[in-house]
């Protein structure tokens, strides 16, 4: 009989054309199908699990061996040390997207309280990362999808964040306030003819959350500048962005009248979002 370090063996080697990180991905997709901690896992590693057990591990596997995103078989990904849930309806939030975070703590005073925006909120990670780090702040966070809104309550309820409330709204048509001192989006901005649509983890993901018309500009474009009707004056615009979008970005948020327009890189150093100021 195989232990579970055999099967273990077998499921990465199974994984290697399909993940970076195969070895990784069997461990976690055992781990949930077993209801073990890693620790546990490899404490267990010589013993023979039950054909039940197996049978268990053997369907996960094979749901991610067919390329499904190891986030929609566990039904969960950790943002911001945000262990969150995600389903077919929310994008699978990446550790790139906590650059935006990262960019609300240097611009933003979190000591103080602040109106905050989070378009397309999805799954809510960043509003529920801005709403742990700005406590004293309120978030409104929107979305077009219901189904992802009730993901993002759910996540809500799962942290205890009450200062952060979802709204079913197309970007700005129905948030409740008129002016905030910082919008946050992780807008569609891939072009729908790019190929990475049809590659990876984003063949399962909600194509509207992905794509957008204009060669991926769109969303941007219009983000940008309907956010000047909304943003107080010396509050911030932060948008994340395809590695190959931020120049012309930039160049769109200049010709709008924002100023300090920044560019930034992500952990892996790639052009990834910019920011922005309102001074009017």
């Amino acid at each position: 009989m195989a232990t579970l370090a055999k099967a273990l063996e077998q499921a990465t080697r199974r994984f290697e054309l399909i993940s970076n990180s195969a070895r990784l991905d069997a461990e976690l997709l055992f781990c949930h199908a077993l209801d073990l901690s890693r620790t546990q896992l490899f404490t267990r590693h010589n013993e023979v699990p039950s054909a039940d057990a197996l049978s268990k591990c053997e369907k996960l596997v094979l749901r991610r061996e067919q390329g499904e995103p190891l986030a929609y078989i566990t039904g969960k990904r950790e943002f911001w040390s945000l262990e969150l849930t995600v389903n077919k309806h929310t994008l699978i939030p990446r550790p790139e997207t906590e650059l935006l975070i990262e960019l609300a703590l240097q611009l933003a005073n979190k000591e103080q309280a602040l109106t905050i925006a989070d378009l397309g909120t999805g799954s809510g990670a960043i509003a529920l990362a801005i709403a742990k780090e700005f406590s004293n702040s309120n978030v409104d966070a929107c979305d077009q999808s219901a189904e992802a809104l009730r993901v993002a309550e759910h996540n809500a309820q799962q942290h205890d964040l009450h200062n952060v409330q979802f709204v079913l709204s197309n970007w700005f048509e129905n948030l409740p306030n008129t002016h905030y001192d910082l919008i946050i989006s992780n807008p569609p901005y891939v072009a729908p003819n790019d190929k990475h649509l049809l590659q990876g983890d984003v063949r399962f993901e909600p194509a509207n959350a992905l794509s957008a018309s204009n060669n991926g500009y769109a969303d941007l474009f219009h983000i940008a500048e309907h956010a000047l009707s909304y943003l107080n004056t010396n509050g911030y615009l932060l948008l994340e962005h395809g590695y190959q979008q931020q120049e012309k970005l930039i160049k769109k948020l200049e010709s709008l009248g924002y100023t300090h327009v920044c560019g930034r890189h992500d952990c892996a150093q790639q052009p990834r979002a910019v920011s922005a100021q309102w001074m009017n």
